[in-house]
């Protein structure tokens, strides 16, 4: 894989490389393929270089165009494939949030280890209710979603009964900063660091926090998971990706040893989190009087 090459990039370069050559074979050009859809000059050369997802529409007309139709049931399938890699949340929370997490919960029931980094937010499933309401509620806010955020909260606590079964292993990792962020209220914010507190006595959770001082191996350049070694996960302000090749799942793997093997553990870990606390409480205390 090249740098900076994901395999949802060579998913969508492949299947634009595809649909060039039903147009090639038609001998259409990428002009007069357009007319005939109606469409802009520009959508033509976006699809077949990789810089647009075709929709299940565009791949039916495409193949209609170029009297390729039989092709259309094997196309349509490498998208199901390309949009399970790339989730972009306006198709993936349409119908809410909860509908999401409820999917959540059936790759949760196959996973046995899960491993998760994080930079900004807390982990959603150590997340108090009233942080995950609040997280919820920038969602909503941000893609003009349904507003469940309710039965969204409840659907991500009920997530959080496998953190006490004993067939799971969880380790996260966050930064410090992830601690510090004013993504939600004071009061919010202590009763969250209070969970975290109760997170690092838990038997098959393990929690580490790389303070301020910790020198990084490498740069803590976005929050992601792993689920057991088959899948990685993360998000992007557009999308959720989900990553199945090996190399990729390799390399995320031993970024996550790198920021483990330097956080802080137990009752060092415990001391960064009731820092962080007893400021918070002083800085509540300070502004209320």
């Amino acid at each position: 894989m090249s740098s900076g090459t994901t395999s949802v990039d060579e998913a969508r370069n492949a299947l634009g490389k595809r649909l060039r050559e039903l147009r090639t074979s038609a001998d259409l050009s990428g002009r007069q393929l357009a007319e005939s859809l109606s469409w802009v000059g520009s959508k033509v050369s976006k699809i077949e270089n990789g810089k647009q997802t075709p929709t299940d529409d565009d791949i039916h007309a495409w193949t209609r165009a170029t009297k390729a139709e039989d092709q259309a049931v094997s196309l349509l399938a490498a998208l199901n494939n390309l949009e399970q890699q790339h989730a972009e949340w306006q198709r993936v929370l349409k119908s809410g949030l909860k509908a999401h997490q409820l999917t959540l919960s059936q790759t949760d029931e196959k996973t046995k280890f899960y491993r998760s980094f994080e930079n900004t937010v807390i982990p959603g499933l150590v997340q108090t209710p009233e942080y995950a309401r609040s997280l919820f509620a920038r969602v909503v806010m941000v893609h003009g979603i349904p507003n469940d955020i309710d039965e969204a909260v409840k659907s991500r606590m009920q997530r959080q009964e496998m953190l006490y079964r004993s067939d799971k292993r969880f380790h996260f990792v966050l930064t410090e900063a992830a601690l510090r962020y004013r993504l939600v209220s004071t009061e919010t914010m202590l009763g969250q660091l209070d969970r975290l507190m109760a997170i690092t006595t838990m038997r098959n959770v393990k929690l580490g926090i790389i303070g301020f001082d910790t020198q990084y191996v490498t740069d803590p350049r976005h929050g992601f998971m792993l689920l057991d070694d088959q899948l990685v996960r993360f998000e992007s302000y557009s999308a959720e990706l989900n990553l199945r090749q090996p190399d990729e799942i390799e390399l995320y793997a031993s970024i996550f040893d790198q920021h483990a093997a330097v956080a802080s553990y137990g009752a060092t870990a415990r001391a960064i989190i009731g820092r962080v606390m007893q400021e918070r409480a002083a800085e509540a205390e300070a502004t209320d009087s």
